[in-house]
């Protein structure tokens, strides 16, 4: 049975992308930092999960460990990612919150993306990465800016990958979603509730960690066999400039 990795599995995004590949077949190896406190929904499923710290060495390495015990590890889905504790002005940010950040969504996306790979190209039989990223990769939020440089910076990680690693047939995507109901935009629900009213989503509502999963399993089965290095944006037509 081929193995992936979900990290933010108690998420969202991560809870439905593990699910979907459960679904599709994966033994799942899935990482948060809370205790399981619910894991009914993976019941049937052949489904591992890790308590752990995506910024933490020492986590990093037994997520991967574990999951080349379940088998041959064939995708990654690097979920895990956190917002500042507190929205302030870029002018006012502080380099506490800013490492917090990055040392999450930036550094340990990009080390735990190394040692998959590495065990990826041990195995010799390819495999996908696949980064969740975000709109804020490149749309400016001046109120919590520590957040849109961790995205962009795993925009860049994405290429990195995907061109070092193309020839040993492991493809390296990333998805950017918009305005997705999770945990995170609960806090500021009302904001983007007022704001896809006034038309800031062509497709008028907000997306669902289900939308996600289901490019996360696309990009995981090959369907996409012939892209790398690309960023599939998953936001109802949000970026579409318009006159």
């Amino acid at each position: 049975m081929k193995t992936a990795i979900v990290t933010g599995v108690l998420g969202g995004i991560g809870k439905e992308s593990a699910l979907a590949l459960c679904r599709a077949g994966y033994a799942v190896v899935g990482m948060d930092v809370i205790d399981a406190a619910d894991l009914a929904a993976f019941d049937g499923y052949e489904f591992t999960y890790v308590k752990g710290d995506l910024s933490c060495a020492e986590s990093r390495g037994l997520l991967v460990d574990t999951a080349v015990q379940k088998g041959e590890l064939f995708a990654l889905v690097n979920v895990a990612g956190v917002a500042p504790k507190v929205r302030r002005d870029i002018l006012e940010m502080t380099e506490e919150s800013y490492d917090f950040v990055m040392g999450i969504n930036t550094k340990g996306t990009l080390f735990l993306t190394q040692a998959v790979a590495n065990q990826m190209v041990k195995q010799g039989k390819g495999g996908a990465i696949v980064n969740i990223s975000s709109c804020s990769a490149y749309t400016s939020s001046t109120s919590r800016g520590e957040y849109c440089i961790s995205k962009a910076g795993v925009s860049m990680i994405t290429k990195l990958f995907a061109d070092r690693l193309a020839a040993e047939g492991i493809l390296v995507n990333e998805i950017c979603p918009g305005i997705i109901a999770t945990g995170m935009t609960a806090a500021v629900k009302e904001k983007y509730d007022a704001l896809i009213a006034d038309g800031l989503v062509p497709l008028g509502r907000w997306g669902s960690p289900e939308d996600i999963a289901k490019a996360v399993v696309a990009l995981c089965d090959g369907t996409f066999g012939y892209t790398t290095g690309q960023s599939f944006i998953l936001d109802g037509g949000m970026h579409i400039r318009k006159l």
